[in-house]
């Protein structure tokens, strides 16, 4: 008998998945046996990588301002190129697992993964940053959701629970290990090892799969749906484009006839037709059954919500710990821990509970908090803040996280049934990932625009103290600051100042202009953590309107 079926107490697991299921066959030798445990391991360990990006490259946004010498929308390319190429490949990449096999495009999607991130460890421009992040999102889409597939396949139904509560839990991890890590690796070395760190992880993972996880084969005839993926692909690109780069080109003309307004507008009709066309098909990327439920419908834009607003702060905070209040990146991962013990405390509470008082009211409690939370954050942000003000408002932030996120997989998932299963899932992750793009995307765009506007006020009330001589020069570099984004990871106070100028006039311009980016990012906090209460706030309204769900709901649809 294997190790498996001594852990299981029953046959061997490669012949459960040639018993159950007559769709479902072991691609390797009858006499290969696999633990299915040890294959879970292998799988974590991949997926832990993927989830670790989402949060670790956060801290480092000021490093790689200074280091790359980017402007701020560059570096917001960095984060959401990633998410971007990542939610809209999802569910094709699950369908490429039922036509290549889960365990094979699992190594490829490591290995690209793992290629890119060399990449993005040597590279010196942001430019090519930006492209090797693209080819990441690329590699984490081709392995996250094969081992879904995969766990369902090994797993027998009295044992999946475990084996997926084991897999959901790495989410979690990998959010508090994502701020505190890379503030470690940035404070010892670089930026650059928060991308290296992942080549020894990647090289674990392929050997593992190759050794540990069963080449499971589906006979399932799927599509790949190229005009949905178009449509989807570039239908987001426009839309995150136009709300990225809307300040550097003042919200007007890019090139010609292309402005931020039309590309804004071109998003949005390709989307429209996007949704046109997956109406229409039967085997499209989103099985449009699904929208019949309220739950479903519901569920996964409070899903959108508990990412977009969350992901867009962090940035903001990032740098206001490390800009203004001149945190170490250590300090600063350090310092956002409690919005991740709040989730922890909450989520597991709030998934118990749930099952038998249901899901709603806690999600409902859940929005709520959070949107008190952000609106807290933001009262915080005043100048003379420490890090010790941000403690309470995080730790409800979190724990409001947490009694949101818990329960809402029981939420989407309940009433859809078996045969949906994946393809629901599939769609609930990436519309989540989706949330975090728009999150950065929107609330960077706020920080952006308020930024301007602010420094620009506050340059014209700090020349004032300056001989008049240099009041329409100092007026004019700060007003323009923001493209030269490098300072933002400096704390705008190292200027670019003649040799000639008496040491006395070039520290009174650095400390004016220094002084003046502090009052400018204070004055531009408000607005920024509004969009993340108003979007929670819409998600606690959306919740009232979710039909309760306890444990063991039927599957309706």
């Amino acid at each position: 008998m294997s190790n498996a079926s001594q852990v299981f107490g029953q046959p061997d697991p490669a012949r459960r998945i040639n018993e159950k299921s007559p769709t479902v066959t072991e691609a390797a030798s009858p006499s290969r046996r696999y633990n299915p445990w040890v294959a879970l391991v292998v799988l974590c360990v991949g997926i832990f990588t993927i989830l670790l990006d989402t949060t670790i490259v956060n801290i480092a946004v000021p490093s790689i301002l200074s280091g790359l010498h980017a402007s701020l929308d560059q570096v917001l390319w960095v984060l959401n190129a990633y998410i971007l190429v990542y939610a809209v490949l999802l569910i094709p990449a699950g369908r490429l697992g039922d036509i290549f096999g889960p365990r094979r495009m699992f190594i490829a999607g490591v290995a690209i993964f793992t290629a890119a991130s060399v990449v993005c460890g040597l590279t010196g421009d942001i430019n090519q940053l930006i492209a090797a992040r693209c080819v990441q999102g690329l590699g984490g889409a081709l392995m996250f959701p094969q081992t879904l597939t995969l766990l369902t396949e090994m797993f027998p139904e009295e044992r999946r629970g475990t084996a997926l509560g084991v897999w959901g839990g790495l989410s979690a991890l990998a959010a508090i290990a994502g701020p505190t890590l890379g503030g470690w690796i940035i404070t010892n070395w670089s930026w650059r090892w928060i991308f290296d760190i992942n080549i020894p992880i990647g090289a674990v993972a392929i050997a593992g799969a190759f050794a540990f996880v069963p080449d499971i084969r589906t006979s399932v005839r799927s599509r790949l749906d190229p005009i949905g993926i178009t449509l989807a692909g570039f239908g987001l690109l426009a839309v995150v484009f136009g709300l990225l780069e809307g300040q550097r080109y003042s919200w007007g003309a890019v090139s010609g006839i292309v402005s931020i307004p039309a590309v804004l507008a071109a998003g949005a009709v390709l989307l429209a037709g996007l949704v046109a066309w997956e109406v229409k098909q039967r085997d499209g990327l989103i099985p449009t059954s699904l929208f019949r439920s309220r739950n479903y419908v519901f569920g996964n834009l409070i899903g959108m919500a508990a990412s977009f607003a969350p992901l867009g702060v962090f940035l903001p905070i990032v740098l206001l710990f490390q800009s203004i209040l001149g945190l170490s990146a250590l300090q600063t991962g350090i310092a956002m821990s409690p919005v991740f013990v709040g989730l922890l405390f909450a989520a597991p509470l709030a998934g118990k509970l749930s099952d038998r008082l249901g899901a709603k009211w806690f999600m409902v409690a859940g929005t709520a908090l959070a949107a008190a939370g952000f609106g807290l954050v933001g009262h915080a942000a005043v100048p003379g803040a420490t890090a010790r003000d941000f403690i309470a408002p995080f730790v409800v932030m979190g724990f409001g996280l947490g009694l949101t996120s818990a329960p809402m997989v029981a939420v989407i998932m309940a009433g859809v049934s078996g045969e949906l299963a994946g393809a629901a899932s599939g769609f609930m992750t990436a519309a989540r990932q989706l949330g975090a793009t728009l999150g950065t995307a929107v609330i960077g765009a706020v920080l952006q625009q308020r930024l301007a506007a602010n420094l620009h006020t506050e340059a014209v009330r700090y020349s004032q103290n300056l001989p008049e001589q240099l009041r329409a020069g100092f007026i004019s570099g700060l007003s323009t600051a923001l493209q030269g984004g490098h300072e933002l990871g400096r704390g705008a106070s190292q200027l670019q100042l003649p040799a000639s100028l008496p040491p006395a006039v070039a520290h009174q311009l650095i400390t004016a202009a220094h002084d003046t980016f502090v009052a400018a990012f204070f004055d531009s906090m408000p607005a920024t953590f509004d969009v993340g209460v108003a979007v929670m706030v819409a998600a606690c309204l959306g919740a009232l309107a979710l039909r309760n769900v306890r444990g063991g709901a039927k599957h309706a649809i």
